[in-house]
C-alpha cells in the first residue's frame, strides 16, 4: 500500500548553537493568532487593548511554566529530580558546548492549569469576572492547540500506533512503520471544536454587550443567552474528551505507561473532563439580560 513518507527536518534554519524549529514557530503562532481573536473580541465588546496585552502576557508565561512544569513532574521525574537546572533552563551541555535547545518537553495538561491561573490571577487585578475571560479564552485555546500539535507533527514526536490505513505516516526518523498520524487527528478535532465554540458565541453575543464592562449594560432583544461560564465548560469536556480517546491511537509516551489500562494523558484528561461536564450543566440555564440605560449612571 501507499504510506505518506514523513522525514521532514525539525530545525527551519540553524546558526550556530540556536535552532528555529518548527515547534517553536508553532507556538508563535499560536499566539499570534490568539492575540488577533482576542483583540477583535475585546474591541467588540469594548473593553481597553491594554488589558489584552497585559492579559497576553501573563497567560505566554504562565503557559511555558506550567507545561514545562507539568512535563518534567508528571512525565519524567524520574530524570528531572536529578537535574533540577534542566527544569528551568533553556541551554544544555552539548559535546563539551553550550547549545539553546528551547524547553523540549512540554504538557498540555500543565499548561491549561498555567492558562486558567493566569486568567484567575487577571480577572482579580482588574477586576472583571472570571467567566467573561474563561468563555473567550475558551475560544482561541483549541487554535492555539491545533499549531502546537502540528509542531509535534513535524518534530515526529507523540506518533500514533501502527496501522495499515491509506493515509498512515512512515515517521522515519523514528522507524519505518506506518502509524496514525495522531497528531493530524488531534489538531483538526480542535478545529472543530473551535468552530463549534465559536458558532455559540457569535450567536449569543452582541456588540457592547459585556460583562467585563462595569456600570454600563445595553437594553437587547433576541434569543437569551446562557449563563457565563457555559462555553469554558464546553471546552473542558470536549478539548480534554477529543484527548482521552486520541491517546488510544498514540503510542505510549513514556516507558512506565506500558502496562497501564490507561495512560498518564488519558489519567490527567478526566479530571478536566468532568469538572466541564459539571460546569456545562451548571451554567447551561439560560438568562435574559435585563433592559438598562445604555450610558453609565
Amino acid at each position: 500500500m501507499l504510506f505518506i513518507n514523513w522525514n521532514i527536518n525539525p530545525e527551519i534554519f540553524r546558526i550556530g548553537g540556536f535552532a528555529l524549529r518548527y515547534y517553536s514557530l508553532g507556538f508563535l503562532l499560536a499566539f499570534f493568532f490568539s492575540y488577533r481573536i482576542m483583540k477583535s473580541f475585546f474591541v467588540r465588546e469594548g473593553v481597553p487593548l491594554i488589558l489584552l496585552e497585559k492579559l497576553t502576557v501573563s497567560i505566554f508565561l504562565a503557559t511555558l511554566i506550567g507545561a514545562r512544569l507539568g512535563h518534567c513532574l508528571f512525565y519524567d521525574w524520574a530524570y528531572f529530580k536529578h537535574h533540577l537546572l534542566e527544569i528551568i533552563s533553556p541551554v544544555s551541555l552539548q559535546n563539551g558546548h553550550l547549545e539553546f535547545t528551547g524547553f523540549q518537553g512540554l504538557a498540555s495538561h500543565g499548561g491549561a492549569v498555567g492558562i486558567l491561573l493566569a486568567a484567575l490571577w487577571w480577572c482579580r487585578k482588574y477586576a472583571k469576572p472570571p467567566f467573561w475571560l474563561l468563555d473567550r479564552l475558551s475560544l482561541v485555546i483549541p487554535i492555539a492547540a491545533f499549531f502546537i500539535r502540528i509542531g509535534n507533527l513535524f518534530n515526529s514526536e507523540i506518533i500514533g500506533k501502527p496501522s495499515d490505513l491509506p493515509f498512515a505516516f512512515i515517521f522515519e526518523r523514528v522507524d519505518f512503520i506506518p502509524r496514525h498520524p495522531a497528531q493530524l487527528y488531534e489538531a483538526l478535532s480542535y478545529l472543530l471544536l473551535a468552530g463549534m465554540l465559536y458558532r455559540l458565541y457569535s450567536g449569543s453575543i452582541r456588540p457592547g454587550n459585556s460583562p467585563a464592562l462595569e456600570n454600563i449594560t445595553i437594553r437587547e432583544s433576541g434569543n437569551p443567552r446562557r449563563a457565563d461560564g457555559f462555553l469554558f465548560g464546553l471546552l473542558l469536556a470536549g478539548l480534554f474528551t477529543i484527548r482521552f480517546f486520541i491517546e488510544f491511537a498514540k503510542e505510549d509516551q513514556e516507558a512506565f505507561e506500558s502496562h497501564w489500562l490507561l495512560n498518564m494523558g488519558q489519567i490527567l484528561s478526566i479530571p478536566f473532563i468532568g469538572a466541564g461536564i459539571l460546569l456545562a450543566i451548571a451554567k447551561s440555564k439560560k438568562k435574559e439580560t435585563p433592559g438598562l440605560p445604555l450610558q453609565p449612571e
